[in-house]
């Protein structure tokens, strides 16, 4: 697991490498930075819907394995629920900055 997370982060750097290596001549059109920031925006919605998705129902099953700790897990869930929402937030923000 360790070497995956490795190489995942050695392949992001290695991929973003040629965006720094652009003079400001060669920068981006608005219509592709625009595009990007779409692209991005989509990403991340879809993925923060995974994201709740699963959380949601692994705490439906958590609670209903120990209805006991419905209180501690309802609590949870809302923390994290909101934590991954936060992150679809962030990626509108910054499409509107990318305009």
């Amino acid at each position: 697991m360790k070497n995956k997370l490795f190489l995942l982060a050695v392949s992001m750097m290695l991929l973003a490498s040629p965006i720094f290596a652009q003079g400001a001549e060669a920068a981006a059109s608005d219509a592709n930075r625009r595009a990007a920031a779409y692209i991005a925006t989509g990403i991340a919605s879809g993925l923060c819907g995974l994201g709740q998705g699963r959380a949601t129902a692994s705490a439906a099953e958590a609670m209903a394995r120990n209805p006991g700790a419905v209180a501690a897990i309802r609590v949870a869930l809302i923390l994290g629920l909101v934590l991954i929402e936060s992150l679809a937030l962030y990626t509108l923000v910054i499409t509107f900055i990318a305009r």
